[in-house]
Order: structure tokens, then C-alpha cells, then sequence
């Protein structure tokens, strides 16, 4: 271990940065394929589903939380022309059929209701009672039927020695082989509503200098998705919109983009290593939409030190007070759920790592 120069400092971060991009680059491209192919074969046997494209450039599908878990959103086909739903009602229904006495607990922060009727066009398959439920596209319905399909698909596609189903969880996980390691993928259905945003991301409040008036319109723009994760409530997600805000980030010439991959590259190797991390790589990247929030002026992005340093110390604060609010849907905490221990073993390494800036210089 070595104390660190400035220079030192990012220019370590940087090379082993280069070397996790290579290596990635090439565990994405084999599970692009893997999951091209499977969504293919699911798009075959229910039109609800379509096909992840293969792309060889960025795939907006896949999502890297971690060197070994990815998320993969699979869109949904029939569903068009969203509209918010103008009138609450309380739900009595279970997923086995049988009736509550007392109403089912509304969404909270990142979750919503869905009902088919808020849409303008829909396939009649959504109306059918193996998703349907007294009008609403129920989540765990969805992933009862996604389930099989994808079940089905590695024996069609003869991927047995490849894939594997995960069943410990409620969700849809699968572990693929790749030459490098292996990977586990949460495969999400997912509504995409590109025509409209949100009114739960009430973004951004007033007298904010980052980003741009412009550059907030083009980003809602893009719209939001909902996944499907849990039992009754949709989830929102905003991963275009996060994407096209990180492609951006240094039209300036400023270092933020670096400092993330830094940041990044840290917490897989020292602060928090492993196959299911407490913090992923949405965590950091919206530790960063707020900090470039808090200082949206180049001067504060120039000298990498200083800014690499800066985001740590943003990071270690979210980490310890277990509290990290979404950036767009600014009610929610998206630690809420992570576990009390692992978090406050992250903070203690991330105060180390404050109190004396190290790392293994090779």
C-alpha cells in the first residue's frame, strides 16, 4: 500500500478502470446473446413479450449493477398510449382469488398501480385472468407467466449447460456460464412509456443550476418504464433518462464521468467487493446526479483529486446515515431495504480509505 499523489491517484484508478471495461465488454457481449436468444424464443411463444435486440454498441436493456449481476428489462407488447389513473380505489383481491377484509396497502415512493385500462390500446391478452386481476396487470402474475416462458426457453434453445433458473427468489433470476465468470441476471418484464413522465418525479424542484433547462427537457423526453418486481406494485424506472444524463455529464471538459468509473472501480475492489453488493452501480451513479447537483460549476470538476475525493466523502455520508434519496422520485430512499450491517461495514472502510487515501499501486 502506498500514499497517493494526485497524479498517482488517477492514474492507477484509470489503468485498472481500462481493464475492467475490456473485461466486461466481453462477458456483456455473451449475455447479450444468451438473452437475445431466450427473449426470441419467449417472443415466440406469447406476443405480450418481445425480444431484447442485440446491439453492438450500448444495449439500453442491460443494465451492470455489479461485475456478476446485471438486469435485463424485457419489454411488454400491447400496451399504448399510457395515461395516469384519475380515480383511487381500494383493492380487495389476493393472487390466490380469495377476498381481503381489508384493502391491499398502496404503493409507496418508487410503486404505482397498473391498470389496463390506462392505456389507450391494449391486446386483449392483457385482459386475460393469468395477469388480470379485477382490471389491474398484476406484477407477480406477469412474472408467474414470464416465469415458465423463460423455463421453457432454455430447453428450446438448448442452453441447459449455459443458463440456469434461480429459484431462491421471488423475481426472475437466472445464472448464466461465461467465459470469465459467472453472471446472475434478474430478466424484468417491462412496460416502457416513452410518451409521458412520471407525476410521482416531481423533477427538478425550482433554482436548480444542474443540468440545464434544456438538457431536463430533452431527458423527460425519454419518458419512464415500470418493472415488474414485486407482488401488486409496479416499480418505476428511469434507466433511459439516468443514461442519456451520464452520456452528457462532461460536455464541459470537467472529470465527472472519470470519477464515477473511479469511484466505481473502489467499491468493486475494496469497499464493496462481491457477487451481491449492498451498493451497486445505480447507487453511485445517483450519489453523483446529486453531487453534481450540489456543485454544477466546471471549477468543481476540473482537478480529478479534488473531485474524486469530494464524491467519497458524499458516498460515505449516504452509506452511514443509510439514506440515499432516488434522483428522480425524491421520496423514495433507495437504501430503505439494504442491509444494516453491510451498510455500516461500507462506511467504515469508505472512513478509512478518508482518513488516509490508499490504494495497491502495482
Amino acid at each position: 500500500m502506498k500514499s497517493l499523489t494526485a497524479g498517482d491517484l488517477e492514474d492507477c484508478l484509470m489503468t485498472k478502470v481500462g481493464v475492467r471495461r475490456q473485461q466486461l465488454s466481453q462477458i456483456v457481449e455473451e449475455v447479450q446473446r444468451v438473452v437475445h436468444q431466450l427473449t426470441t424464443e419467449i417472443s415466440h411463444q406469447d406476443i405480450r413479450f418481445q425480444a431484447v435486440p442485440y446491439s453492438d454498441t450500448y444495449n439500453g436493456n442491460i443494465k451492470v449493477l455489479s461485475p456478476s449481476r446485471f438486469l435485463v428489462t424485457v419489454p411488454v407488447k400491447g400496451l399504448a398510449g399510457y395515461r395516469e389513473a384519475r380515480e383511487q380505489r381500494w383493492r380487495y383481491y389476493t393472487l390466490q382469488g380469495t377476498r381481503l377484509s381489508c384493502p391491499l396497502q398502496d404503493p409507496e415512493g418508487l410503486q404505482q398501480w397498473l391498470e389496463v385500462e390506462q392505456f389507450m390500446k391494449s391486446l386483449w391478452q392483457w385482459h386475460e385472468a393469468d395477469v388480470n386481476i379485477e382490471g389491474d396487470i398484476v406484477p407477480a402474475k406477469v412474472l408467474q407467466v414470464f416465469r415458465k416462458l423463460v423455463e421453457n426457453a432454455i430447453g428450446t434453445c438448448h442452453l441447459s449447460g449455459k443458463v440456469s433458473m434461480l429459484t431462491h427468489h421471488s423475481a426472475v433470476w437466472v445464472a448464466v456460464e461465461t467465459a470469465t465468470w459467472q453472471v446472475e441476471l434478474e430478466l424484468v418484464p417491462t412496460v416502457e412509456i416513452p410518451t409521458a413522465w412520471s407525476e410521482k418525479a416531481r423533477w427538478p424542484p425550482c433554482l436548480r443550476r444542474w443540468p440545464s433547462r434544456q438538457r431536463v427537457e430533452c431527458i423527460k423526453s425519454f419518458g419512464f418504464a415500470l418493472l415488474a418486481r414485486s407482488q401488486y406494485h409496479w416499480q418505476l424506472s428511469f434507466l433511459q433518462a439516468e443514461q442519456v444524463l451520464l452520456a452528457q455529464l462532461d460536455e464541459d471538459g470537467g472529470c465527472r464521468s472519470r470519477c464515477l468509473q473511479a469511484l466505481r472501480q473502489m467499491k468493486e475492489d475494496v469497499w464493496c467487493p462481491g457477487k451481491r453488493p449492498v451498493i451497486t452501480s445505480h447507487h453511485l451513479q445517483t450519489v453523483l446526479f446529486w453531487t453534481c447537483e450540489k456543485y454544477p460549476h466546471l471549477k468543481d470538476w476540473r482537478v480529478f483529486s479534488k473531485a474524486f475525493l469530494r464524491l467519497v466523502r458524499e458516498l460515505h455520508k449516504c452509506v452511514s446515515q443509510h439514506f440515499l434519496k432516488h434522483y428522480f422520485v425524491r421520496k423514495s430512499n433507495l437504501l430503505r431495504s439494504a442491509n444494516s450491517g453491510d451498510l455500516d461495514a461500507v462506511a467504515q472502510r469508505l472512513a478509512l480509505f478518508l482518513k488516509n487515501p490508499q490504494i495497491s499501486l502495482p
